[in-house]
């Protein structure tokens, strides 16, 4: 199993996580969510949702030490793009939110990812200390994380776990509670991925490039 990096609620915090998905062609993994985690939102590409997020939003001026609130997971169009060769074994990928709002929001650390369905999948190690400086996503603006899914080279008729999609859980400003979960679908082309423990995901990044660089070399 997965080991799980990411910050977790207290004891006695309960939080909801409704989903967000991404269905536009472009974009799981494993760990126990918080007690009382419920409702889903789904969103396509374009920026729909339904539901509305519960737990720690962030506060103006608040716990993410920017002047302003955490990003909700309703608001955020998420995307998936394989890094890749065609050809190659599906290992890299870019995950990307875009800001559907005019306001400008904050991500904070890390997402929590997982690979495969399910709120009991464990949860994917962090690439190295998560950046702890909180990302501003301007309105319209979007934002990155790095995941890189599979290590395994032994190939033939091995059985390996496998993904049919990504999800995301976003961490609150002051790291005790968690705000939501995006779905990323995969790219078009693929059905599901092998993933095993070398899985790592890269903190929210605010370029491509600064998201994808450290994962480029795993």
């Amino acid at each position: 199993m997965l080991a799980v990096t990411a910050c977790q609620p207290s004891e006695g915090e309960g939080n909801a996580s409704p989903s967000v998905s991404a269905s536009t062609g472009e974009s799981t993994s494993k760990s126990p969510e918080p007690a009382g985690d419920s409702g889903t939102a789904t969103a396509t590409g374009s920026g729909g949702s339904t539901g509305d997020t519960t737990g720690d939003s962030g506060e103006t001026g608040g716990g993410n030490g920017t002047n302003y609130q955490d990003c909700k997971a309703t608001d955020l169009n998420p995307a998936v793009e394989l890094q890749d060769p065609a050809g190659e074994t599906p290992r890299h990928f870019l995950l990307t939110v875009i800001n559907g709002t005019r306001k400008p929001c904050v991500l904070n650390e890390a997402p929590l990812v997982r690979l495969g369905a399910g709120n009991d999948a464990s949860t994917v190690q962090t690439l190295g200390e998560p950046d702890t400086e909180p990302v501003v996503v301007e309105g319209g603006g979007k934002a990155y994380a790095g995941l890189y899914v599979f290590g395994n080279d032994e190939g033939g008729e091995a059985e390996y776990d496998k993904a049919d999609r990504f999800t995301a859980t976003l961490v609150a400003g002051e790291g005790t509670e968690l705000n939501g979960t995006l779905i990323f679908d995969l790219p078009h082309g693929l059905s599901s991925v092998s993933y095993d423990d070398a899985a790592r995901v890269n903190g929210w990044a605010g370029t491509e490039g600064l998201a994808m660089r450290p994962i480029n070399l795993l």
